[in-house]
């Protein structure tokens, strides 16, 4: 036996007993005679002790070194309480050098200096840092939990291919060329979502799978090319049904990770979500909402205003509490500039002090104005209100995105605090531009609301959907929808975003043939288990919950992928490589 014990667990109750640990080193210190050893494995650290013979056998040993040591577990005299192990230590009686280390490119400890390159390059030496061993960790009770929760449901975990068809989902596919297929290619998933559906034409009726998904799109800190999905279907199942599942599932998790009983989940379709919010994601972890005061400026004399409401546009407000005297010419300028980044193309204020009213429309617009905007949004002495008047997504968004950028800045946000918001009813397509034509907002398959069924194609721009996303803190933790199931109803939603039968044949043959032989109703979601984990870690970074992440440019600093092939494998595949350009 190498060890008897893990170095993090050995207590008082443990002095007088003989063990054997195995570790790293992650410190040494000299002290005269004596040679102190603070020695880590994955449950911690325990200091060990080497007297003047002893420490003649660890002369060349430093920083992550591998050692095997005996000894006896004694109690200590100068104690540390900010360690776990750190009533005792270990008066080492043997020792061996499993293996040396030369000196590592970066600290090794819960705070490091180093780049994230650094570490990401060398990240088999950050994974031995507490901060990311224990994300590992956390990641893994997770996964071992949402097994745990949907078995006892009744729900199969199964395995859908990663070679599949490449079939038109919103991002793009990654393509792996066949050899035994010349000219073709397979496709990674960008979520399982056709299989998942022919399993419950299959009959399964409640499946889930922790699934490997592949998106070639661009990244930000909360996604990754690869990443992993909790993909869940269900049949003869309505909106409720998914819901009540779902929560159930993070009820289980969050009592489970943190002891924790949440709150209610709260619910807001789309619109609604968006003029109070001006986001499909709002975070709910503080107040400051939105409100649409067109009303207050239906007679103004104030042309932008009055330009704005004739062109359909709307003007937006929010009321920052106490916000008068937070910020300064400077600051607002800059807020302004932050707005134009949304495309908005200007921001407005009022500060109501003192019972004065003062700000950059202060005096182009009617005593009545600034005074059903104080009603409307409820300001007070001392508050600031800002407006933004433009199209109406537009104007949203932008004062959306400023209230999220307020709600950091001024500290209005609880950190301890995790909210759930159900965000329904989304708009069936939208209009994609670059294509000059409207496309599925979540996937094809999605149903439409029943009331909208017979304007699909005369009036697509207004049609909703049966398309759901959970919301937690800000994050799109999951998103979902109620499928289609009658073949006469996918062909209208097919013929609205202008695919015609043979088009869609070619893309989807196979699973439209299995809808001739009785699909039931069926839905479900794909919760993103990274962002799930980053939430439930603390962090901002999805990198820090994932063992071997991507940069932004999706690149693997440490294996250096993506790389170049030899030619005998191009051959193999009947390929060869031309960079447009070069």
């Amino acid at each position: 036996m190498m060890r008897t014990h893990h170095n993090g667990e050995l207590r008082m109750a443990n002095v007088g007993e003989q063990v054997q640990l195995v570790g790293w080193v992650n410190k040494r210190r000299n002290f005269g005679a004596l040679v102190f050893i603070d020695l880590r494995d994955r449950s911690g650290i325990c200091q060990l002790v080497f007297d003047e013979e002893m420490a003649k056998a660890i002369v060349e040993v430093r920083n992550e070194y591998v050692l095997a040591i005996a000894g006896t577990v004694v109690e200590r005299q100068d104690k540390n309480p900010k360690m776990a192990t750190g009533d005792i230590e270990i008066r080492v009686e043997q020792v061996k050098i499993l293996n040396k280390a030369n000196t590592t490119p970066l600290l090794i400890a819960d705070e490091t200096d180093a780049l994230e390159d650094t570490r990401l390059k060398y990240r088999y030496l950050d994974l031995r840092r507490t901060p990311i061993q224990r994300n590992m960790i956390l990641r893994h009770q997770v996964a071992l939990c949402v097994r745990n929760y949907l078995s006892a449901q009744g729900f199969i975990e199964v395995e859908t291919p990663i070679l599949c068809k490449s079939t038109p989902e919103g991002a793009r596919d990654y393509l792996v060329p066949s050899r035994l297929s010349p000219g073709e290619f397979y496709a990674l998933p960008q979520s399982p979502q056709l299989y998942k559906q022919l399993l419950m034409i299959g009959g399964m009726e409640k499946y889930f799978q922790i699934a490997r998904c592949f998106r070639d799109e661009d990244l930000r800190a909360d996604r990754q090319p690869e990443f992993t999905q909790i993909d869940i279907e269900m049949s003869f199942v309505e909106e409720e049904d998914v819901w009540n599942t779902v929560e159930g599932l993070m009820r289980s998790v969050f009592q489970t990770i943190k002891q924790i009983d949440l709150p209610p989940f709260l619910r807001l379709p789309y619109e609604e979500c968006m003029e109070r919010y001006g986001s499909d994601k709002p975070d709910l972890r503080f107040d400051m909402e939105l409100r649409n005061v067109s009303e207050c400026f239906a007679h103004t004399e104030f042309q932008v205003f009055a330009n704005t409401l004739q062109t359909g546009g709307i003007i937006q407000a929010m009321c920052v509490k106490a916000g008068a005297s937070k910020f300064s010419r400077k600051d607002l300028d800059r807020l302004q500039e932050f707005v134009k980044v949304y495309q908005a193309k200007a921001l407005a204020y009022l500060k109501y002090e003192k019972d004065a009213i003062t700000g950059s429309i202060a005096k182009v617009i009617s005593d009545q104005e600034k005074q059903c905007c104080k009603e409307l949004l409820q300001a007070e002495d001392g508050d600031l209100v800002f407006l933004i008047a433009d199209r109406k997504r537009i104007a949203q968004t932008a004062l959306g995105a400023l209230r999220n950028k307020l709600g950091h800045d001024l500290g209005l946000i609880d950190q301890d605090a995790y909210r759930f918001l159900w965000v329904s009813d989304f708009p069936m397509f939208e209009y994609s531009e670059e294509e000059q034509r409207y496309v599925a907002a979540h996937h094809p398959f999605t149903a439409p609301n029943e009331e909208d069924v017979d304007r699909l194609k005369s009036d697509p721009g207004n049609c909703y959907s049966r398309a759901y996303d959970l919301v937690l803190n800000g994050y799109e933790l999951l998103s979902g929808s109620i499928r289609i199931h009658d073949q006469a109803l996918q062909a209208k939603v097919f013929d609205a975003i202008g695919l015609s039968e043979q088009e869609a044949k070619d893309k989807f043959g196979f699973f439209l043939e299995a809808f001739q032989y009785g699909t039931p109703p069926h839905g479900g979601v794909g919760i993103g288990l990274e962002r799930l984990v980053m939430i439930l870690a603390g962090t901002d970074n999805i990198r820090d919950v994932v063992a071997f992440p991507k940069t932004a440019s999706a690149a693997d600093l440490m294996s250096e992928a993506p790389s170049r092939v030899y030619d005998a494998q191009l051959e193999d595949l009947h390929l060869s490589i031309r960079i447009q350009g070069k």
